[in-house]
């Protein structure tokens, strides 16, 4: 019996991504109907159900490591669950068929269907520690920004090493009390906050792009989206680091149960250690990146972007279907 082929062994698997891109369109588009009817899981349903029809035929032998519902008790891909038709490469599928419920339940921008792959086994296991506090940035921040340094002497490094003043760089933080303090460190190093609501997923993307607003994105969001996150970050090149944030006692004793060290600093190869993985994400709601879904006459257009960190490519996806027709 031959050992399970790898996804850069898999020869087909440059059009891996091809085909993981139909399971956010149909997530997306399902979804869709939902947007700004406030049930968000009522939307994150459809959108579940959607991603698991479509994942059953793409060419993988997949098995989702980051299944996203289960910390706030939402539908769910749960952890563990085989997706894909049996054939082809075995890998770890990180899912998320609405990064921001609540943006599509009240019809703000942002919202994303993302999943994640990687070679089998390479997903960083959080033993069940839901939030992670992270820091985001582009090729600039390589070496250069480290989440253990204070807020302002990151900016103040960043705003060096890209040639503009402290007063240019913006910084995406999730809209928390806890991110009280940090925002109003922010501010006073001088730089601008881009508060976001949710889409912890497009904050960090937005920070890694080179044609961002977007120059930095701290605090403590998802672990689960720190991980398909830093699938983008190594095909865009950028930095991103976290740290495990225990939200409770009991959550911090099951995670040093666990073996987690909860002053270890993650980097991208150790929440994703496989240099050949994909990201792919489709707008649900407008976010800076990619359109959300929207009505074009006849046709119903899905706007997606497809990065693969083996070789550095990033596409950008635009489809027109006949909503009659569509499947």
């Amino acid at each position: 019996m031959t050992d399970p082929l790898s996804l850069d062994e898999w020869q087909p698997d440059r059009n891996l991504a091809m085909e993981l891109v139909r399971a956010t369109e149909a997530a997306a588009m399902r979804s869709t109907p939902w947007i700004g009817r406030g049930d968000k899981n009522a939307a994150d349903g459809a959108a579940v159900d959607a991603m698991r029809r479509f994942l059953a035929t793409v060419n993988m032998n997949g098995t989702v490591v980051i299944g996203e519902g289960e910390k706030d008790d939402a539908p769910w891909l749960y952890n563990g669950e085989v997706v894909g038709n049996g054939h082809g490469a075995e890998c770890d599928v990180a899912v998320d068929p609405i990064d921001g419920t609540r943006l599509t339940a009240e019809g703000r921008p942002g919202a994303l269907s993302v999943i994640a792959v990687a070679d089998r086994g390479s997903m960083y296991d959080p033993s069940a520690v839901f939030y992670m506090d992270k820091l985001v940035a582009g090729p600039e921040g390589v070496g250069v920004v480290d989440i253990r340094k204070p807020i302002g002497e990151n900016i103040r490094a960043l705003a060096k090493v890209k040639g503009v003043d402290v007063s240019d760089i913006r910084v995406a933080v999730l809209d928390r009390p806890r991110h009280d303090q940090l925002i109003t460190d922010i501010r006073e190093a001088g730089a601008g906050t881009r508060l976001i609501m949710d889409g912890d997923v497009a904050g960090g993307v937005n920070a890694a792009r080179w044609d961002s607003s977007i120059d930095l994105c701290v605090g403590i969001g998802g672990t689960p989206e720190g991980i398909i996150t830093a699938c983008a970050v190594k095909a865009l090149g950028g930095v991103i680091q976290g740290r495990l944030w225990p939200k409770d006692d009991d959550e911090r004793q099951k995670a040093i149960d666990a073996g987690h060290d909860l002053d270890r600093v993650l980097e991208a190869n150790d929440l994703v250690a496989s240099d050949n993985c994909y990201f792919v994400a489709t707008g649900i709601t407008d976010a800076e990146f990619v359109e959300g879904v929207q009505r074009r006459g006849p046709f119903v257009r899905a706007e997606s972007i497809v990065m693969r960190s083996h070789s550095r490519t990033i596409r950008h996806i635009i489809s027109d279907m006949d909503p009659n027709r569509w499947e």
